[in-house]
Parts: structure tokens; sequence; C-alpha cells
């Protein structure tokens, strides 16, 4: 296999990272999620905490409630978002310059722009079925769950639109869009593989 890089941006609840974990364990590839920001933490020195409460969300934190070493020398008291994305960013730079990997979200089809390597997909999915996946899986009622999944799409797009320049979820921004309501997780998969090796990635 050559070296490819899947870029995984996704709606809330669409099954976007079912998807990432299926193409990882079909392609024996690391899928960088949640593993982003424990790698983040442990390169810069910050807690994990910081990064888990910023993730994919614009805010501002006290620098002092967060790190986590006692060497290191601030001039200001704060750590804002450009910060954290340049930390990740760095993170995902580099561990897609040393292996094949699937990264979920997190701007990384912008941040690895340049490279001829790249796959970058859009999951999307009915709101519907979106919000019955989410209620089953966190207990809440449907209305609660359509609710959640509208708001964590507003900040995820916020989010990426700010540090992009582009906009979250628009077609012209990705190679590949696919509703996985169509095919289901699996079938998704087998369209993104597909591409790949259309592609001569795979």
């Amino acid at each position: 296999m050559n070296h490819i890089i899947i870029n995984i941006g996704r709606q809330f609840g669409s099954g976007g990272r079912q998807v990432a974990m299926e193409l990882g364990r079909r392609l024996g590839m690391n899928t960088y999620d949640n593993e982003l920001i424990t790698k983040a933490a442990e390169q810069s020195g910050f807690s994990k905490e910081l990064f888990v409460r910023s993730d994919e969300k614009r805010s501002v934190f006290s620098m002092s409630s967060f790190f986590t070493s006692g060497n290191f020398n601030i001039q200001h008291s704060y750590i804002n978002d450009d910060d954290l994305f340049k930390i990740q960013s760095d993170v995902i730079k580099d561990t897609a310059s040393k292996e094949s990997a699937i990264f979920i979200g997190r701007c990384s089809d912008y941040i690895l722009r340049d490279l001829d390597c790249c796959i970058d997909v859009f999951i999307s999915c009915p709101l519907e079925i979106r919000a019955k996946r989410v209620a089953e899986r966190e207990g809440i009622t449907p209305e609660e769950a359509e609710a959640l999944c509208i708001k964590k799409d507003r900040t995820r797009a916020t989010y990426y639109n700010y540090f992009t320049f582009g906009e979250w979820g628009v077609a012209s921004n990705y190679d590949l869009c696919l509703d996985s309501s169509v095919l289901g997780i699996d079938g998704t998969a087998d369209i993104i593989m597909e591409f790949a090796k259309k592609k001569g990635l795979l």
C-alpha cells in the first residue's frame, strides 16, 4: 500500500467515526480521533484536559489551570484557540509524515492540504436518522438528540470555518461527500476504499 492519508469530516451522529474505524480495521491503519488530544498534550506539556475542553470548539483558557510542567516560561496568562490549533496541527503533520493514517475532524483536511496522498471525505446523514442514533447512544429523547446534533454541528462549523477560511461541509472542500444512510457504515467504507483505488493510493 502506498502512503495514504484519509481525512474524515462528519456531521454529528452521522456515523463518520464508525466509518473511519472500519477503514482503519480493513487497511491496518491507525485511526486518530481523541488520540490526537493525548499526543498533543504529551508533546506540548499541557494537560490533556485543556485539549479536551477546547476540542473542535473556540475558547480561551487560563494557562495556570492546565499547564503541567513547572519549567515553562510564559509571557502571558492565557492560551487561546490559535495556540492550541498550532500545537494540534503540528501533531497531525508529524503523524502524517511518519505513517499512513486516518484522521477524524480537527481540520485535518486543511492542515494536510499540501500532501498529494490525502483523500478528504465528508460524511453526512439526514437529521432524523442522526437524532435517532444519538438518542439511542446517549439515552436521551429524540427531540433532545436533534437539538444536540444541531448544536454540535454549529460548533464544528464555527471551529472549521475560523481556522480554514473555508466552509464546513461544503462539497467543494472535499474529494468525496457521502450520505452514510444510503449504504450504511460498511457500504460507505467500501466507496471510500474504491475511490482510493481509483486515485492510485491503494
